[in-house]
């Protein structure tokens, strides 16, 4: 499946779901990140180091420092590759709400790490993209 490509449509029918955990953000020495799973859920590879996207429960078990609490949401909406002005219409929503955002996008599904205080209001920002 490609996934969609226009962002009426797309935004029409977009949907957030929320993971039920607290997440950070971690910064490791150059490929000295553990392996995904048991809470480790993404990792960048990066020249200075190796940013591992954990549960603050991994994170406070590993000794982790936790600088950044953030709620995961995912847009549950399949958007393409090539698709174009998702992720600045969902940026800007974010950014008129004063809610700071990190992206990462997969295959299927762009994911969202904001603040975890803040989950509700972002929720209902991206939300009122159905509307406009």
């Amino acid at each position: 499946m490609s996934g969609m490509t226009d962002l009426a449509a797309m935004l029409a029918s977009l949907t957030v779901s929320v993971r039920n955990e607290r997440y950070t953000f971690v910064t490791l020495p150059p490929d000295t990140a553990p392996p995904l799973g048991d809470g480790v859920e993404a990792i960048v590879r990066e020249a200075e180091g190796d940013t591992v996207v954990a549960t603050v429960d991994r994170a406070v078990a590993a000794g982790w420092p936790i600088d950044f609490e953030a709620a995961w949401l995912t847009l549950e909406i399949h958007s393409a590759l090539e698709a174009v002005g998702l992720t600045a219409a969902f940026s800007a929503a974010l950014a008129d709400a004063e809610i700071s955002c990190n992206v990462l996008a997969g295959f299927h599904h762009d994911h969202l790490l904001v603040p975890a205080e803040r989950a509700d209001d972002a929720v209902a920002a991206i939300a009122a993209l159905r509307e406009s």
